[in-house]
Formats: C-alpha cells, sequence, structure tokens
C-alpha cells in the first residue's frame, strides 16, 4: 500500500468499519455489490477468517496488520490467556485500535507501530500468526510471507484471509479499477489455486477456503 494511501484509509476507517462489520443497509449493500457478500456469505467470511484460532488458545498471538481491530479485538475478548501484538504501519489506525481495545475494557494488549517486511521481533517467537485482510495489500509480498513465517514458531498457526482474483468478474473489476489504482490494494494478487499451492509449499500443511473473492487460510509451520 503507498504511504499516502494509509492516510486515506485512516480518514475512511469509519465506513470501511461499518462495512466490515455489515452494520447498516449502506454497509450490506456494498458487501453485496463489490465484494459479492449477502448476509449468509458475510457470515460464512467471519468464521473463515477466524476459524484458525483455536477456541481455547493461550499463547502468543501477533496479528499484521491489525487495522482498526474492528473484527479482532472482540475475537481477543473471548481468549483470556492469549497474549496479542498487534502491529500496523498507520498510526490512524493503531489509534483508533488503541481506542477501540478501551471500549472493549481489553487490557494487555499490545499495539505496534511498524511494517510487516521488518517484523521486531526474533525468530521461532509467535504460537499464531493471524492476517485479516492484509497480503492483498503489502507492496512486497515476498518479504512479507518471509517474515511472517520467520517469526512463527515450528508448529505454530498462520492464518487469516485475504482477497483473490477470479472468483468474482464484478470483484475482480472493482478491485483494479479503484483499489489498485488508489493504491489502497497492491497487485499482483493470487488466484486461489496459485495461493493454495504456495502454501503448502511453503507449510507442512495448508487449508486453502474461500467465500466469493475472499480465500482463507490455515498453515501449520
Amino acid at each position: 500500500m503507498k504511504v499516502d494511501a494509509y492516510q486515506i484509509v485512516g480518514h475512511l476507517s469509519t465506513f470501511f468499519d461499518r462495512m466490515m462489520t455489515n452494520a447498516d443497509l449502506p454497509a450490506r449493500l456494498a458487501l453485496k455489490i463489490f465484494w459479492g457478500l449477502d448476509d449468509d456469505a458475510y457470515k460464512k467470511f467471519l468464521a473463515q477468517a477466524f476459524i484458525g484460532i483455536p477456541k481455547d488458545f493461550s499463547g502468543l498471538i501477533l496479528e499484521v496488520p491489525v487495522g482498526t481491530g474492528v473484527l479482532s479485538l472482540p475475537v481477543y475478548k473471548e481468549l483470556g490467556g492469549a497474549e496479542v501484538f498487534c502491529l500496523d504501519y498507520s498510526d490512524k489506525m493503531l489509534d483508533a485500535a488503541r481506542e477501540r481495545a478501551r471500549q472493549l475494557n481489553l487490557h494487555g494488549v499490545k499495539f505496534i507501530q511498524g511494517d510487516v517486511v521488518h517484523l521486531p521481533f526474533e525468530d521461532d517467537f509467535f504460537d499464531l500468526v493471524l492476517s485479516i485482510n492484509g497480503f492483498h495489500a503489502f507492496p512486497d509480498k515476498t518479504a512479507a510471507w518471509a517474515q511472517t513465517y520467520r517469526v512463527l514458531k515450528p508448529g505454530g498457526i498462520f492464518c487469516g484471509c485475504m482477497y483473490v482474483k477470479g472468483e468474482n468478474s464484478r470483484t475482480d473489476l472493482f478491485v483494479e479499477q479503484f483499489c489498485d489504482r488508489q493504491g489502497f490494494f497492491c497487485p499482483p494478487h493470487e488466484t486461489l489455486t496459485n495461493l493454495e499451492k504456495f502454501l503448502n509449499d511453503i507449510y507442512s500443511r495448508a487449508e486453502v477456503t474461500h467465500v466469493e473473492s475472499f480465500a482463507g487460510f490455515v498453515c501449520i509451520k
């Protein structure tokens, strides 16, 4: 994502949050028109995004990027034994995430400004790495894949979701003509087949699913 695009996203974060939480009629229309997600598909998308986190998980989690935490922070609220690190490039996003954590009375989450291509953690540090809607926006995807792999412990879980092309022609057109041009997303974009092969080549085990143009992945290092 271009640096100036982060500032734009920060200003638009309220609408993005409403859309990603399916909060009201305009949000539901945007999800349906641009992403092909009706109410039922949205529920499947949300389940797919977090299915890799065990319900009783109590280890170290890294989320990158956290954005405003609109989807993930309520999940962490239910993980009493987990230690959570949330990283994002955008200060505006982190400020919004901190405020959301405060409103949720969620203490102990660490918020860190940083870049996915230079993760400030030791090798084999985390038990789980989560990335919700991040990889389609990272400019240097090769470094992002390598860094998220590096900081994950052997046997650890890498999970989340991302946009993939080739599953919905309307979404692909929207991404190409708007998201890519505005710098919100960064091509090239993976297809579902290529993503599945790529993750299985890297990880000891990888399962890839999809709901419309959102691929979900659960990988074991």
